[in-house]
């Protein structure tokens, strides 16, 4: 007798042996609260570039919003409760944007692309939530005389290096930005967009639609976070080096570095499993 998609469980593929286990769905269906879990440490550089080099990385419906400063970060994550307690890292790179739909407005970072060291976040984050998520290596930053270094490399092409030096604490009363002016119809957080395409009509999309990651993340608590200066380059590829990836390195490497400014360093704690994820209308 065939199996049956349960009702009320999340699927993926292989279906044929049950509700899927995930960041989403633990075992017998129960969820992940990330009051404790992750562990993370983001290093981030941010520079500003040409508007119009964004505005061509924007789909349908997008536009930029603010200064065009693009920032990359590489994240380290560990005791993942869903993975039961092992860890992956991510290098995502992203600019403000807003969206403008038939029914919703939403402003926030676009996550343009996002390199993970590890499968199952990959497969995971492109099917359930729409995040244009891709594989590369992320090995463990290196410090040395007072100055980090964070790489990332696909089969051994090493396409990007991140510098961050003169890191010190923020004064006293300065380590949270302001809380920008909050806009009640406008909804904020982290912009995608999703794309899968047909089966045997591939120049046609299964599902193509703007993506919203909603900002608040009750449970995540910064416990350490430093500032200063910092300084990032993407590598520019042959197809030779990166045969899957070297369009997408090309164009950070062709972004033009007006002026770096500014690098952090933040450690948190907590998180949350991103089962609010929306779809933008």
């Amino acid at each position: 007798m065939p199996y049956k998609i349960q009702p009320g469980r999340m699927h993926t593929m292989p279906t044929h042996f049950g509700p899927a286990a995930g960041p989403r769905q633990g075992p017998d269906g129960r969820r992940f609260d990330g009051v404790d879990s992750p562990r993370t440490t983001s290093y981030s550089v941010s520079f500003l570039t040409r508007p119009e080099q964004l505005e061509v990385l924007l789909p349908a419906g997008f536009r930029l919003a603010g200064d065009p400063v693009v920032t990359v970060t590489v994240s380290y994550m560990t005791e993942i409760e869903w993975l039961a307690g092992r860890g992956y890292n991510t290098l995502g790179v992203s600019f403000p944007a807003e969206y403008r739909g038939k029914r919703d407005r939403a402003r926030g970072p676009f996550l343009a692309v996002l390199w993970e060291n590890l499968a199952d976040p990959i497969l995971t984050g492109r099917e359930q939530l729409g995040f244009s998520k891709i594989f590369c290596a992320i090995p463990p930053p290196s410090v040395l005389n007072g100055e980090t270094r964070c790489t990332a490399d696909w089969l051994g092409y090493r396409f990007m290096e991140m510098y961050l030096s003169e890191m010190e604490m923020p004064p006293e009363g300065d380590a949270e930005a302001p809380a920008a002016e909050v806009n009640e119809t406008e909804l904020t957080g982290t912009l995608h967009y999703k794309y899968i395409p047909r089966t045997g009509e591939w120049d046609r999309a299964d599902a193509e639609y703007a993506v919203l990651t909603p900002s608040a993340t009750p449970n995540r608590r910064v416990t350490a976070q430093r500032s200063g200066r910092g300084s990032v380059r993407f590598h520019r590829a042959e197809w030779r080096d990166l045969p899957t990836q070297y369009h997408i390195v090309n164009a950070f490497a062709g972004l033009e570095q007006i002026d770096f400014v500014g690098a952090s360093i933040v450690e948190s704690i907590g998180g949350k499993d991103l089962s609010d994820q929306r779809i933008l209308r």
